[in-house]
């Protein structure tokens, strides 16, 4: 096994101890509502966590850099960390990673150092910009130009920018941009520095939530840029440098969701403890305990078990994470998502109260299946590539993973592997039986597709968890076994779910040949789950319960 990449876990531990005692003094409650309120971005708590006091940005930069060259697994710790204090920080914290990501992957030496060197000793917030008006996640819509600027003998001295870039983070308050335009050798980044003549910022956005980060246009008219300034100083390579951190982005954006998802449920379990009805707690109702936060704080701790694995593969040297990446952030958001909403109705008419931040942070946690790619884009790139390796490996791909899982069980019986290896056969049955039946052209069945694979990747990573903590004798192993074994339950409700919704569309009514063959294709899928493969459902969830009531 290689050496992974990052912080000891001590040194990581000290960060984030750090930017809990930072954030914890600088965004009390009351500041937290004023700049949502106000649609303040916080200049000063950024700089601050950008001074050399703390120096937070110097994780995600590399020790030749002046940084401390931090991993995957330290940076989603930090992003989950900040999500969940106020996710609007967060992303203009982020953003400055994010806009760094061109000249790391792609810059020059000399480029790296005089970039990545200036934005960790002068601690430069940073923007990314890609995003157009009929360019989002579409960037061969491209319209932003680079035109070459050529000197009498024809050599190229520099590009003159044109164009108008939309929802960009820190786009009125950076004082580095890395823009993605057209030149004649194809899409290519640059970095633009803040006065340059002809950029200018454009409108501000009025938004639903993280209402603490400045989003805003950035106009670029006959800006000019040296040709020093082309990051990796060749043209047409802007969607290559772009891509090669997709896996990377879309997995911090995981941990945003988890961790704006996790502290409005936190606040959900704290009134709980203490708000009576009916002569007891909330917490005690278990229609209320099941429902409302148990369901929910076992779904984010899958998703945080998902994206440590994908973090610690990155970290290892892994490269092309861009589906993983996907899995992590459609898992995350959602999740994240379906927290804050039933925090929310945990609390009642509290919930619905601004002053009690709940409503804030189920505002700002929506943007997280949005930016970075969509849920729906998600849910695209993760069945068309695993269908792709699926049918190309003859099912071997999710044999393998399924197999995993059958010596897992071997290994350990506690953590719900049988129940996760049998619905990746059911998932590998559906995939290869749809495909075969031509049907995989239709976008619904592929998004079907992509949320059984989901929950089947992150249902191994979630076991995969659990049974590593109790072979390590955790003190909170049988907690995570139970968190599993429940979870595993509902990768089989998924993937059952999913092969009837997928045979019931190969049938219209009346066809009695075709629904024979529909029906019989969901039975034999159905004999993989016995009932007695997923009992004692409610057991496990009761386990979870009382560990919730015990937290502080």
């Amino acid at each position: 096994m290689s050496v992974a990449a990052g912080l000891s876990p001590e040194m990581c531990d000290m960060v984030i101890q750090t930017l809990r005692q930072v954030v914890g003094r600088e965004l009390p409650d009351q500041k937290i509502l004023e700049l949502d309120e106000k649609d303040h971005f916080p200049d000063d708590v950024i700089r601050k966590l950008l001074s050399p006091d703390v120096g937070l940005h110097l994780i995600f930069l590399p020790e030749e850099n002046c940084g401390l060259g931090g991993g995957a697994r330290d940076i989603c710790r930090v992003s989950e960390e900040m999500a969940s204090w106020d996710l609007g920080v967060a992303t203009a914290f982020l953003a400055i990673c994010l806009g760094t990501d061109p000249i790391l992957v792609g810059g020059t030496t000399e480029q790296k150092s005089k970039w990545l060197n200036r934005i960790a000793t002068e601690g430069l917030i940073v923007a990314y910009g890609v995003t157009e008006p009929e360019a989002g996640s579409n960037v061969a819509n491209l319209k932003t130009t680079a035109d070459q600027i050529l000197d009498a003998d024809g050599n190229i001295t520099g590009y003159r920018l044109n164009g108008a870039k939309q929802f960009i983070t820190n786009g009125g308050v950076a004082e580095i941009y890395t823009i993605l335009a057209r030149t004649p050798g194809g899409p290519s980044f640059f970095v633009v520095e803040k006065g340059t003549p002809g950029l200018s910022v454009g409108k501000h956005e009025d938004k639903h939530g993280i209402r603490a980060s400045n989003t805003t246009g950035v106009l670029m008219e006959d800006v000019e840029v040296p040709a020093e300034n082309l990051i990796g100083l060749a043209e047409g390579m802007g969607l290559k440098q772009a891509n090669a951190v997709f896996g990377y982005t879309r997995l911090m954006v995981g941990a945003f969701g988890i961790g704006g998802g996790q502290a409005p449920l936190r606040r959900a379990l704290a009134y709980a403890k203490q708000r009576e009805q009916f002569g007891s707690p909330l917490v005690e109702k278990q229609g209320y305990l099941f429902k409302l936060l148990v369901d929910n704080w076992i779904d984010l701790a899958a998703g945080r078990a998902h994206m440590e694995h994908v973090a610690l593969l990155i970290d290892q040297g892994h490269t092309d994470m861009g589906t993983e990446g996907s899995i992590a952030k459609l898992w995350g958001t959602e999740a994240g998502n379906r927290a804050a909403d039933a925090s929310i109705q945990a609390l009642g008419g509290y919930g619905y109260a601004r002053e009690y931040l709940v409503e804030k942070m189920r505002r700002d946690v929506r943007i997280t299946s949005i930016y970075e790619g969509t849920s729906e884009i998600q849910q695209s790139i993760i069945a068309m590539y695993r269908w792709k390796e699926t049918v190309r490996s003859k099912g071997e791909f999710y044999n393998k993973l399924a197999a995993g899982m059958d010596t897992l069980h071997d290994q350990d019986d506690a953590v719900g592997a049988a129940m996760v290896a049998a619905a990746i056969r059911g998932l590998n049955d559906i995939v290869q039986h749809m495909h075969k039946a031509r049907e995989t052209r239709n976008q619904i069945v592929m998004f079907t597709f992509a949320d059984m694979m989901t929950v089947c990747e992150v249902g191994a990573a979630f076991a995969g968890k659990a049974a590593a903590l109790r072979a390590a004798g955790a003190a909170d192993a049988e907690f995570m076994s139970a968190m599993s074994r429940a979870f595993g339950r509902k990768v089989v409700r998924t993937v059952r779910d999913g092969v009837r919704r997928c045979a019931s569309g190969l049938v219209d009514a009346g066809n009695d040949e075709a629904m024979a063959g529909a029906e019989a294709l969901v039975e034999a899928v159905e004999e993989r789950f016995p009932l007695a493969l997923t009992a004692g459902l409610w057991t496990d969830m009761a386990i979870v319960g009382e560990a919730l009531k015990d937290m502080d």
